[in-house]
């Protein structure tokens, strides 16, 4: 049995274990279900304008080309760094979104390879870091923390430490 024949038998499975649980335990499975597809949409309805708003934020700076010009602005201080300038826009991306930022990691695997130096960045970036902004706006948005105090400064450094450390360690290993 390879893996996809155990993938596909494995929903179905944990529906079927849920199920006889609920009857085990005398549970009223589709009045519980139908409560908890209440509390979903209600989620859903109090996430999506944080969600909406920060797509609208996203869009406004990639279209307007803030992220190029602030690029061209500074690539004298990154070239001085010895840092590669074809990877700062994943650097800038990925703190607010995973989707455009894993376009731009295949972007420099197909200008560049997957095997290449600027690649192995790319690709220990894209693995090490987070979608600080998204996770912020979304989950605090969500619950209507309006404070958010260090975290979201706390999660800029700790996207800055990871790409200041991607880049030293492909350079040392490879």
């Amino acid at each position: 049995m390879n893996f996809v024949t155990l993938g596909n038998y494995l929903l179905p499975v944990v529906v079927l274990f849920i199920i006889g649980i609920a009857l085990y335990k005398k549970v009223s499975l589709f009045d519980v279900f139908v409560e908890g597809a209440k509390e979903g949409i209600s989620l859903g309805f109090q996430v999506f304008p944080c969600l909406l708003g920060m797509i609208f934020g996203i869009n406004l700076l990639l279209k307007s080309n803030l992220v190029t010009d602030f690029f061209n602005l500074f690539s004298p201080i990154f070239s001085l760094l010895n840092f590669p300038k074809e990877i700062l826009p994943l650097a800038m991306i990925r703190p607010i979104s995973g989707n455009a930022s894993f376009a731009i990691m295949i972007d420099i695997f197909t200008n560049y390879g997957v095997d290449s130096y600027l690649g192995r960045i790319a690709a220990v970036m894209q693995g090490a870091t987070d979608t600080t902004i998204y996770v912020i706006s979304l989950y605090f948005g969500s619950i209507g923390i309006k404070n958010i105090r260090y975290a979201l400064k706390a999660g800029l450094f700790a996207d800055f430490i990871t790409l200041v450390v991607s880049v030293l360690l492909i350079s040392f290993f490879f």
